[in-house]
């Protein structure tokens, strides 16, 4: 079945980049052509890295080599008049040298890349359409701005934060004119609250963190709506949260495993049965799809 097709919406995740990669892995694994794809938060990173060329084992690797703590930051001062703790310069710095400078013009896949504007909590779309001489690490910056942890950024008249606290209905949008399916892969948590030992010195860095992690966590667990049901695949991401910047390999190795799993296991369900079939949403973490609805 080499002309099936479909446009992968990689949305949210953190730093769960590896999930994302063993999508796509699966993707081309079952054949499937992808010319288009779409990038939110987290998933934007993969999303413009496979959009640039790169194969799915070069993906792999450089997640599985990255250290996400080298583009952590703590500037009160930041903090108190730029929203964040962290620039973000550093991650946007290393993207750009990854994608060679690359603008949207010059990728060799379309991408949607998917950021909020701070202020009306609407979307704001960068792509070849929209802005195709702009710098697609500086995209992925504004997409992946979690609140707190990364300043806002300013964008023409729009104040730039991260794409993934946008409500379902400005997600879910058309991205395509015609027949292709468009499946949204989204990252779910079930890690439990658990205590973390705050400085007694210093402990600000620790609330703040503890804080960040509750809010993405909540996010990524938020309540898929019955009309989308259908196109939305979720991965189970066990105890890996959306900011583990210390990530052991052996959590990397087991996030891939399950975007991996997941998409083996639910996609032939999604897109290769009945189409009168009644949508569920299937949701997997190893391996093994359970319809819910």
């Amino acid at each position: 079945m080499t002309n099936k097709k479909m446009i992968p919406v990689l949305a949210g995740g953190g730093t769960r980049l590896p999930a994302h990669v063993g999508i796509l892995t699966a993707l081309e694994h079952m054949e499937y052509g992808i010319d288009r794809l779409v990038g939110v938060s987290g998933g934007s990173i993969v999303a413009s890295l496979f959009a640039y060329g790169y194969p799915t084992e070069y993906l792999k690797n450089l997640a599985f080599d990255v250290d996400f703590r080298q583009f952590r930051g703590f500037s009160l001062q930041k903090l108190l008049f730029n929203g964040g703790l962290s620039t973000g310069e550093r991650f946007e710095q290393w993207l750009d040298d990854q994608l060679g400078g690359a603008t949207f013009a010059a990728l060799e896949r379309e991408l949607h890349v998917v950021a909020t504007d701070v202020r009306s909590g609407e979307p704001v779309i960068f792509d070849r359409e929209h802005s195709p001489d702009f710098r697609v690490a500086r995209a992925v910056r504004f997409s992946m701005g979690i609140p707190l942890l990364f300043t806002f950024e300013r964008y023409k008249k729009h104040l730039m934060v991260d794409g993934s606290i946008l409500a379902e209905d400005a997600l879910y949008r058309q991205w395509t004119t015609d027949d292709t399916p468009v499946v949204y892969f989204r990252l779910r948590s079930t890690r439990e609250a658990s205590a973390v030992k705050e400085s007694n010195i210093f402990p600000l860095p620790d609330y703040l963190t503890m804080l960040i992690r509750t809010f993405m966590t909540s996010i990524s667990r938020e309540y898929i709506a019955t009309p989308y049901w259908r196109n939305t695949v979720v991965v189970e991401t066990g105890e890996s949260s959306p900011l583990e910047f210390a990530m052991s390999p052996t959590q990397k190795q087991d996030l891939f495993q399950r975007g991996y799993d997941t998409a083996c296991s639910v996609i032939p369900l999604k897109l290769e049965r009945d189409s009168d079939t009644t949508a569920t949403t299937l949701v997997a973490g190893t391996g093994d799809a359970a319809a819910t609805g």
